[in-house]
């Protein structure tokens, strides 16, 4: 596990009332139950949202989940924070874009494209690539990304957490920048104005379950920051 850390607004002790979860693309909310069963026997209250990710665009997304987000941070007094895997992390920063909660707390990003996926630029012209990740796949790409420089620059904490596992056969024959997870670089994972972020030897979908990641993220929602004692645990 690697780390480099930014200076930023976040730190201190901050007990999570209420955890926002948000699946990648082509996922469902089951691929964050691990982490859901986790935040709940920490004692923290979750909503872990199922959304059309094929469907529609990212900020088409972001009016899709607002109204249970809006009655989940309605319910709970305390800071709202969000954990989004991959896509989710962009659409977290659409939604906060567009409905910021007035008690907005923390923010994890697990394998996030902020900067675009190099992926999505070797496959976007193959109507497969279209047809299956729909509209919000072809807003992933890097350099001339319209939805990405649309969003402004982040004012809240933001912990982001990336793999440098690649197990995906496609991607190493795509040769996509080193090191990354198979779907995303850790250069591309990378957010101006992070308040902290790490790397972790998994994989894309590793980081959905590895033991460490998951008490890496309790971390940064209790404190702000990630820590140097947790090991990266399976």
């Amino acid at each position: 596990m690697s780390r480099e850390k930014d200076a930023g607004c976040g730190h201190g002790l901050q007990e999570p009332s209420g955890v926002i979860l948000l699946h990648g693309i082509a996922r469902t909310s089951r691929s964050l139950r691990r982490l859901e069963h986790a935040l709940g026997k920490a004692g923290i209250e979750t909503l872990n949202l199922d959304y059309p990710s094929r469907k529609k665009q990212i900020d088409l997304l972001a009016d899709h989940v607002h109204p249970a987000v809006s009655n989940f941070a309605g319910k709970n007094k305390s800071a709202i924070h969000f954990v989004g895997h991959s896509m989710g992390g962009l659409l977290a920063r659409a939604y906060i874009a567009k409905y910021r909660p007035a008690n907005l707390g923390r923010v994890v990003m697990l394998g996030t494209p902020n900067g675009g996926s190099e992926l999505a630029d070797r496959l976007q012209d193959f109507s497969l690539y279209r047809s299956f990740y729909g509209p919000a796949g072809l807003q992933l790409t890097t350099g001339s990304n319209e939805m990405l420089k649309s969003l402004p620059a982040v004012d809240y904490a933001v912990g982001i957490i990336a793999g440098t596992r690649s197990v995906d056969p496609v991607a190493s024959f795509l040769n996509l920048p080193r090191p990354n997870d198979g779907r995303v670089s850790v250069q591309s994972s990378r957010l101006i104005g992070m308040v902290d972020h790490i790397t972790v030897d998994v994989s894309h979908s590793g980081l959905l379950s590895h033991q460490g990641v998951i008490d890496q993220t309790i971390e940064f929602l209790r404190h702000g920051s990630f820590a140097r004692s947790i090991t990266a645990r399976r």
